[in-house]
């Protein structure tokens, strides 16, 4: 698949973009995730259909840097693509976001709705869920807690080989796997992304005051909201919790996944964003 690098000037900054595919405009970008020419595979599930916008936010790639430490934030994030999605001339664009993707667009939906074709959250929560399930495998009382943390911390070091970082990328891969045997076969493709660890260690002071379950109602557009049934990052029980509360939306359950249902069972996931 091939991404197109382009740059785009805002009144807020510089923005570094990849496009590719032909379609309905769909926005896509990750908390913490710097995004190359080879793409994202999230991204990708959406290319058949869409014209892909994925989105290298404040502090990723050769985007703008942030002068204050709040432009890392969320909300700064939706305003920052606002304005992207001005320059590029769109009147509306759908927004799709998987993990902490998906929580950008919570806020997105919430404060922009006019501005959204519809919305696609993936893996993804409306509020802090670390500390308040423990199905969740950044929860001290997960069994696999300790270990993720540890692979965390390694990755942050600075100080890895690329053959290092790549099999700790695999082992922490797999803990977030239905089936963490299929793991070449998920991940086959050739994609290399890094992680902003300035944008990761804000997300993670931010998170801890994360709660915009009580705006919820205030997401106008077509939602659709997807998790896999065994997901360790973001549970379910955090899906469910905003289709209860989101006034037009539609949840789809994926029953062989954990964390990557566009992965995991790709071809029903294809036919759900067709969905919407």
């Amino acid at each position: 698949m091939k991404w197109i690098r382009q740059y785009i000037s805002t009144e807020r900054g510089f923005f570094e973009i990849f496009i590719s595919g032909e379609g309905i405009p769909v926005c896509i970008t990750h908390n913490y995730s710097e995004f190359n020419e080879t793409g994202d595979a999230f991204a990708e599930k959406f290319t058949d259909n869409h014209k892909v916008i994925l989105v290298n936010l404040r502090e990723t790639g050769n985007s703008a840097k942030a002068t204050e430490p709040y432009q890392l934030s969320m909300i700064e994030a939706v305003l920052d693509l606002e304005e992207i999605r001005k320059e590029l001339g769109y009147k509306k664009w759908s927004f799709a976001g998987h993990s902490t993707g998906g929580m950008i667009g919570v806020l997105y939906g919430i404060h922009f709705s006019n501005s959204l074709k519809s919305l696609i959250l993936v893996g993804t929560s409306a509020r802090e869920y670390t500390l308040s399930s423990k199905d969740c495998i950044y929860n001290s009382k997960h069994p696999k807690n300790q270990r993720m943390i540890e692979l965390l911390s390694l990755l942050k070091s600075g100080t890895l080989t690329e053959i290092e970082k790549e099999k700790l990328t695999e082992e922490r891969t797999k803990l977030s796997l239905y089936n963490p045997n299929k793991y070449d076969e998920y991940f086959s493709f050739n994609i290399k992304k890094e992680m902003s660890t300035k944008r990761l260690d804000f997300f993670n002071r931010e998170l801890s005051i994360y709660d915009v379950t009580r705006q919820l109602d205030k997401i106008t557009t077509n939602t659709l909201i997807i998790c896999g049934r065994y997901d360790v990052q973001c549970p379910i029980q955090y899906s469910i919790e905003m289709s209860q509360l989101i006034p037009n939306n539609k949840l789809v359950i994926f029953e062989e996944s954990n964390h990557y249902p566009f992965l995991e069972e790709k071809e029903k996931f294809k036919n759900s964003i067709l969905s919407i």
